[in-house]
């Protein structure tokens, strides 16, 4: 009888240091593992039932209470000078930036004091990895995360990057409620999807909507320095954009937060709304959580993005440029210019190629494109479709470095030239007159004194004697200053700043076509 004590407590012993020491191994493993790679581990080990969508009457109950506990509320505290809204205060859209206490117009007639943001953020490993909206803790002095439990922690910057409107905080917790990553590349059309986070100061919050549109582009992401580089420079930090739209309602505070489908499963971060009040009116913005995976494991290996580029300036292909170049397809992107030395000229790639699909998946528009390559890293390859005189080639390319973009600055082959970009845009200018500036409150413009049927401006519906301020980010106040502006033209997309009355500025994008 005491042999077999003996042996049992043996047992139960060498047992307990097993466990123990795979506990230990299985720390360090964790660590070294991507943030996609610790979800996959976690959800192995920690099954949990099948949440499947309804039909007919949606039932949300079991996403909602799988998702809620792994959003988080955060509360940033920022310096007095960085307190002033970014962005046209007119702007049909908005960023997810709320503020707390006066109207912005009293904020910069009150004394400098700190201010406080909110937003949400998502939860992604039990250590405390969070995704959440680079404006939400750009120039942030400190950043308070706090959990649906009341559980409050301070949170440290990762990496943030303005291109894709994505930062990674970390706070020092186990064990925390997570949110299991989806695949956004599955999202349908009108499928179901949930919005949680924390609008208007509410606490956590769920709301119920449709995905209305997939692979939008609004204008509204990168670096607002690089939108005034000089002739021989090319802006190697390009915003990616190919946002899911809902109807879910979604306001100022959820940005950060998190989009799920009736599974439960994340599927993108709500980052923006287009309203004219800035409050909900039916359309919300999502980054498609596909491609923030790439870059929030980047920040955590990196502690910056490494993006892969291609080295092409390119344009959607339309009825108009369909006709003008003699073009067969309808859908496709026009290659405009080459970097010299880059990705693209180094496999062979010319003006006039037409580049129709990616990995063998048709492009639609410039979007399908730029997310697809955004997941990527340099050294990556990437098999690209094109047409050229007619006939279908395949060709891969291999990602080059950004130092690889920016040595290679000046030497783009182009063949959209300033004057003719300047002709499309279909309107006639004057300078505008000081006392017209005075009564606006700027210090350059120029009046739009006529629109032409057929340009861009009446496409994007600019009216007579609206008074345009900048172009592509350089104030103007002439028609030679309007075409040194366009000679700085990115992406196909005139960026237009203009001030209808006084107190308000309109910034939008105009794609030339």
């Amino acid at each position: 009888m005491k042999k077999i004590g003996i042996t049992l407590l043996t047992a139960v012993f060498g047992g307990a240091i097993a466990i123990g020491g795979y506990k230990l191994f299985e720390s360090k493993q964790f660590e070294n593992m991507s943030l996609t790679e610790q979800q996959k581990v976690f959800y192995a080990s920690n099954v949990v039932g099948e949440m499947t969508s309804s039909t007919g009457n949606p039932d949300f109950v079991e996403a909602a209470a799988a998702v809620s506990p792994g959003v988080v509320h955060i509360k940033v505290t920022m310096p007095a000078r960085t307190s002033q809204r970014r962005g046209g205060g007119g702007s049909p859209f908005d960023m997810f930036e709320e503020f707390f206490g006066m109207p912005q117009q009293q904020r910069r007639q009150a004394q400098p004091r700190q201010a406080q943001a909110s937003g949400s953020g998502v939860i992604l490993t039990p250590d405390g990895y969070i995704v959440t909206n680079n404006h939400v803790v750009e120039n942030a002095d400190k950043i308070e995360v706090q959990l649906t439990d009341k559980r409050s922690y301070e949170a440290k910057v990762i990496g943030r990057d303005a291109n894709t409107d994505l930062a990674l905080l970390k706070v020092n917790a186990s064990n925390l409620p997570i949110v299991k990553m989806g695949n956004s590349d599955n999202v349908q059309i009108g499928e179901w999807v949930l919005a949680v986070g924390y609008p208007l100061s509410l606490q956590s919050t769920v709301t119920a909507g449709i995905v209305s549109a997939k692979g939008r582009q609004i204008g509204i992401l990168g670096d607002p320095q690089q939108r005034g580089l000089g002739d021989d420079e090319i802006p190697v930090n390009t915003a990616i954009e190919s946002f899911i739209q809902t109807d879910a309602v979604i306001n100022k505070g959820n940005s950060g937060g998190a989009l799920v489908n009736a599974r439960g499963e994340l599927i993108g971060i709500n980052s923006a709304i287009a309203s004219p009040t800035g409050v909900y009116a039916g359309y919300g913005f999502a980054i498609p959580i596909n491609l923030a995976k790439k870059i929030l494991d980047d920040f955590k290996e990196f502690g910056s993005v490494k993006r892969g580029f291609i080295g092409v300036t390119f344009t959607e292909v339309n009825e108009a440029l369909r006709k003008d170049k003699g073009i067969s397809d309808l859908n496709g992107l026009y290659v405009q210019g080459t970097v010299k030395g880059g990705a693209a000229e180094a496999a062979g790639l010319k003006v006039g190629d037409i580049i129709t699909k990616i990995e063998g998946k048709q492009i639609l528009s410039s979007s399908d494109l730029q997310e697809r390559v955004a997941r990527l890293r340099p050294g990556d390859k990437v098999t690209l479709t094109y047409k050229r005189d007619g006939k279908e080639k395949q060709v891969a390319v291999t990602l080059k470095a950004e130092e690889a973009v920016k040595s290679g600055a000046g030497d783009v082959e182009s063949n959209a030239s300033a004057t003719e970009i300047f002709n499309k845009l279909g309107a006639s200018f004057i300078p505008a007159s000081d006392a017209r500036k005075k009564e606006l409150g700027v210090s350059s413009g120029v009046v739009v004194t006529q629109v032409h049927r057929g340009g861009l401006f009446e496409y994007g519906g600019i009216e007579k004697g609206l008074v345009i301020t900048e172009v592509n980010g350089t104030p103007v106040n002439n028609v030679d200053d309007i075409e040194r502006a366009l000679g700085r033209t990115q992406r196909g997309m005139v960026l237009v700043k203009s001030v209808p009355e006084r107190g308000s500025i309109y910034q939008f994008s105009i794609p030339v076509r």
